[in-house]
């Protein structure tokens, strides 16, 4: 089964520098935690709630100023639409993450794979047993 099948498409994203007032509206209008962040149309980073609040509020900084690079993580893990579900899970468990990006053959992001997807969409449910077991393991 390829991530194609299984990703949630039609995501939200955010341009580098646009300011976190502008990715906190985004997130709420759309019931999300999570926006891939793009420059010139490609993956830059990842800015999340907790981002939000771990850096910008704790640091006191102005939402309406602080663009979104400051606060961004920049470490990404993609992986390609016609990649196979379980190099997805292979990869979460490895680098203990929730959500991989989905990118086009042009790097383009076209979705995303979350480990609800996973749990969701997926048959062997020992796969995603196991990786929602390890990538938890993690966080606590």
């Amino acid at each position: 089964m390829q991530l194609r099948e299984v990703m949630t498409r039609n995501i939200e994203t955010v341009q580098v520098e646009a300011t976190i007032q502008e990715a906190a509206q985004k997130m709420a209008a759309r019931d999300v935690g999570f926006l891939p962040v793009i420059e010139h149309n490609l993956p830059v980073g990842v800015i999340t709630d907790r981002d939000l609040t771990t850096r910008a509020v704790a640091r006191g900084d102005d939402p309406r100023q602080t663009p979104v690079h400051r606060v961004m993580t920049a470490e990404i893990e993609t992986m390609k639409e016609d990649e196979s579900v379980e190099e997805a899970a292979q990869r979460m468990r490895e680098k203990k993450i929730r959500r991989l990006l989905v990118e086009d053959i042009n790097r383009r992001i076209v979705g995303v794979v979350t480990l609800g997807d996973l749990a969701v969409e997926v048959p062997d449910t020992q796969m995603t047993s196991n990786t929602l077991e390890e990538v938890s393991q993690s966080a606590e």
